[in-house]
């Protein structure tokens, strides 16, 4: 066995998921140095800056979990933080989507901000939550059915976190993480949270649909935010694969807004992908204290629904885009901004001009 051989074997017995505890006496110590923390959004750099030393007296073995997550190719595509320090004094959830205008500390974005800073760089974009750096995750009663961050009482489908591109392909300038902490969860805390791994959906799938997802027979439809602000329902892609890669580390995309298959047996195996998403994915209910690591390109998330009741208690995550590196966008750059970024752009390859790699293979084991 060669060594690319070896690396395949390691990467498709490596876990997908894994859990990551702050022992007691570290959570108390970051509470308080982060209960000091002021408003990121008035210097995002220093704040980083300063998340980043606090965060770094983590244990090693934590710290070394935490950094390797955001390296590596054989580490777990999600990984849930928890025993992390909470916020005390939460105003009510806002119902508008936030930001949310009362807070009076900011421990909750320190929190997000640390974790966020070992994984890469955080990113903002125009059309998602108005180019925030720091989104509030929310229920709000005109989304409560849509496809978007902002639904409550429908199934959020298996997608991830893709960003409209004019040249046609809508992974380009993905982020490649994306961390969510928890503020508070939904009144009967059964908003599930899913996360299935590309390496889990290869080997659920039957190897007809396998095929068909990695060949260009979809067109992905741009994510809500850029379709409110152009006013537009469908924006579609370039024709392009579902998953991708090399078979031992595979990579996987698919939009929330919708996906167009171009051919009736294309459609069948878009069907059978959600279907082995459900099979394989693992489940997390969020709580206060609580943070999720997703890796972007590994695997798809979805969200089960739960009933809001715009009291001011619904359920409230914070979410931060993260990208491992700036320079391939560059391009997209707002003028006068460093981690704000437009939703057009030129960066990135067109999906029909070879960047694809569609050789997933069929010899994937479960974890």
């Amino acid at each position: 066995m060669n060594a690319a051989e070896n690396t395949g074997a390691d990467l498709r017995s490596a876990p997908t998921f894994i859990d990551l505890v702050i022992p007691e006496r570290v959570k108390e110590s970051l509470g308080e140095q982060l209960a000091g923390l002021g408003d990121p959004a008035q210097d995002m750099d220093r704040a980083m800056a300063l998340c980043h030393q606090i965060f770094a007296t983590l244990p090693i073995d934590l710290l070394q979990g935490i950094l390797d997550f955001g390296r590596h190719a054989d580490t777990p595509g999600v990984a849930r933080v928890g025993n992390l320090p909470v916020e005390r004094g939460l105003p009510d959830t806002p119902d508008d989507g936030g930001p949310c205008r009362t807070k009076s500390t900011y421990l909750s974005e320190g929190v997000l901000l640390g974790l966020s800073g070992m994984l890469g760089e955080p990113v903002g974009f125009t059309t998602e939550k108005n180019g925030q750096l720091i989104h509030d995750v929310i229920p709000v009663a005109d989304g409560a059915t849509t496809q978007t961050n902002r639904s409550s009482t429908v199934f959020l489908n298996f997608h991830n976190d893709i960003v409209y591109d004019e040249a046609g392909s809508y992974n380009a300038s993905n982020p490649d993480f994306l961390v969510l902490n928890c503020l508070r969860a939904d009144h009967e805390g059964v908003a599930g949270t899913y996360y299935a791994d590309a390496r889990d959906v290869c080997q659920a799938l039957d190897a007809s649909s396998l095929k068909l997802l990695t060949e260009p027979l979809f067109r992905l439809n741009a994510p809500g935010g850029y379709a409110r602000l152009v006013g537009k329902s469908e924006t579609l892609s370039a024709p392009v694969p579902i998953i991708s890669g090399p078979e031992w580390c595979p990579e996987i995309t698919s939009s929330a807004n919708g996906v167009h298959a171009l051919s009736p047996e294309a459609e069948a195996a878009l069907r059978r992908l959600q279907s082995a998403c459900r099979e394989v994915a693992h489940e997390v209910f969020l709580r206060p204290g609580q943070a999720l690591l997703i890796n972007n390109r590994k695997g798809l998330h979805a969200r089960s629904e739960f009933e809001p009741r715009y009291d001011g208690r619904d359920r409230w995550l914070q979410r931060t885009y993260i990208r491992r590196n700036h320079w391939s966008i560059r391009d997209r750059v707002v003028s006068r901004t460093r981690r704000l970024l437009r939703h057009g752009g030129q960066g990135g390859r067109r999906a029909d001009s070879g960047w694809v790699a569609p050789v997933c293979g069929r010899d994937h084991r479960r974890n």
